[in-house]
């Protein structure tokens, strides 16, 4: 259970409070791609949230396309498995690497956003239980193909549920955690942040 307030959980707040975005105020999101600091660290971290947010939304879009009769459960099976398997791993094998190295270096360095880094494990943990959830009724969703039409589309809901919950939730969690550490990275360059 989380220590935060509940206007700072991830599914209630609509970005970070006012006094975690003072970096993010000197060096603006729109300015990001022109500055000296953005190779390197800063590329590689914001590249690996692209890949998220658009296995995301390929996932979105493949049950959407099974949901809407588009692709038939063999197909739609076939297509999203590896692909649920990938997003899954790759994201929380992310947040293990930023809670065990990455966000303790930059509370260390940045002592006036440790309260953002708590804020962003918090979101970890709320993401963590939703990928589990999210694998759970996948995989009941994939069992379901062998039965009646009806159990398809029910699993199907349901997992579309999840689905759309779990988006919804690294939508916000990525943009909050980049408008905290990308600015970081930009003011201080890789050599500071162990980069």
């Amino acid at each position: 259970m989380s220590d935060l307030p509940d206007d700072l959980l991830l599914e209630a707040r609509g970005g970070l409070p006012d006094d975690l975005r003072y970096l993010v105020e000197t060096y603006p999101r729109d300015d990001w791609q022109q500055h000296h600091n953005v190779h390197g660290m800063a590329s590689f971290w914001l590249q690996r949230h692209d890949m998220f947010r658009d296995l995301g939304g390929i996932l979105t879009g493949a049950i959407s396309d099974y949901r809407e009769g588009r692709s038939d459960a063999r197909q739609f099976a076939s297509f999203f498995a590896p692909r649920l398997n990938h997003f899954l791993g790759n994201l929380d094998g992310h947040h293990n690497v930023e809670d065990q190295h990455y966000f303790p270096v930059f509370a260390r360095v940045e002592p006036r956003l440790k309260r953002g880094f708590d804020i962003l494990d918090s979101d970890h943990h709320l993401i963590h239980d939703a990928l589990e959830r999210n694998a759970q009724t996948a995989n009941d969703f994939l069992r379901a193909m062998q039965e009646s039409e009806d159990r398809q589309r029910f699993a199907a809901d349901a997992y579309a549920g999840e689905n759309e919950r779990l988006v919804a939730m690294l939508k916000r969690h990525l943009d909050d955690e980049e408008d905290l550490i990308i600015p970081l990275i930009l003011d201080r360059g890789d050599r500071e942040l162990g980069g």
